[in-house]
């Protein structure tokens, strides 16, 4: 008996569990899209479809290992430059923004899933690679792990809110999670401070004093951030920012090119884990890609260090540059 056909039903063709077993026969099984067709009693067509759909969700991800050794030696370059335990460099495929994010997002997410212990206590960053590691973030489940948000959240729902990151890669870990229950900016010092001691936050800035890991992204001072694009400061901010000498704003923190904090009342209104602290975790892991911040991920790592450097090519080599810049003019 021949098989019904289905491609005159959108809501079945659409539907997640045949996207899935399409890309499963035609990926792991190493069947023609013939094939699959045939099996799951569709067209050719609706299978080029539900294929393309699935590589769009992530629900596939290709890693290609063959050509990788060319970022070996600017890898190990990049290691012995900036006192890296291992630096993990994507080829740059796109110049624009959410491209690299996305793109280096995947390669944490990949990262991640391999690498994260039982018993560990991991402090969470935020911004738009964060957010995109979660599409390739598959991790089996662990035992005792807690996983701490390192900043305030957003009152309005933003892509890149810190909490929602952080319950997610909870969720995924089976961990418990502590949120950052606080907004990301407050008016004073002393709203930060009684929130702090009067509001139970007290616990998150403990837990961070004893990181076994901790996860950020830095962004860079310009049209391009995060920050900015987001809605979080203004551009009268921003200006004010970039005329105190700021360069890069890791986890809400404004800091210099030599990684100082700039002298602007926003450092002490953000309801962020000090970099200070975050520097006491026993292993960093840094995610941010882009020639463009380039100067930003060197400010960062100036600031807390770095263990793990995950980047594109493009930054890996304006890093370098700037490492060979410094070389010199200390030779002045």
């Amino acid at each position: 008996m021949a098989k019904l056909r289905r491609e005159t039903h959108t809501a079945f063709s659409e539907a997640p569990s045949l996207r899935l077993r399409a890309a499963w026969l035609y990926y792991n099984q190493g069947m023609t899209q013939k094939d699959v067709a045939e099996k799951l009693g569709i067209s050719r067509s609706t299978v080029i479809r539900l294929l393309d759909e699935a590589m769009k969700r992530s629900d596939v991800q290709i890693w290609i290992n063959e050509g990788i050794e060319d970022f070996v030696a600017l890898s190990i370059d990049l290691e012995k430059a900036y006192g890296l335990d291992e630096a993990v460099i994507i080829p740059t495929g796109s110049d624009k923004v959410g491209d690299i994010a996305k793109g280096v997002g995947l390669a944490l997410g990949q990262f991640l899933s391999e690498v994260v212990p039982d018993n560990a206590t991991i402090g969470v960053g935020w911004g738009r690679t964060m957010t995109a590691s979660l599409s390739s973030f598959r991790p089996p489940r662990r035992e005792n792990c807690k996983v701490v948000s390192l900043l305030g959240g957003i009152v309005a729902v933003h892509q890149t809110n810190p909490l929602d990151y952080t319950w997610r890669l909870a969720s995924a870990l089976g961990a418990e999670c502590y949120m950052f229950l606080a907004p990301l900016l407050v008016d004073s010092i002393e709203t930060k401070r009684a929130l702090i001691e009067k509001c139970g936050l007290s616990t998150l800035y403990a837990l961070a004093e004893n990181l076994d890991l901790a996860i950020v992204s830095c962004g860079d001072i310009g049209p391009h951030s995060t920050s900015l694009s987001e809605g979080f400061i203004s551009k009268q901010t921003l200006d004010e920012l970039v005329a105190a000498g700021c360069v890069c704003d890791t986890m809400f923190n404004f800091i210099d090119a030599e990684g100082r904090s700039v002298d602007h009342p926003i450092n002490n209104h953000a309801m962020s884990i000090d970099l200070d602290t975050l520097k006491k975790a026993k292993h960093i892991v840094l995610a941010s890609g882009g020639a463009h911040r380039a100067t930003a991920i060197r400010a960062t790592i100036k600031r807390i260090g770095c263990n793990t450097l995950i980047t594109d090519e493009a930054a890996a080599r304006a890093l370098m540059e700037l490492a060979e810049a410094g070389k010199a003019t200390e030779a002045k």
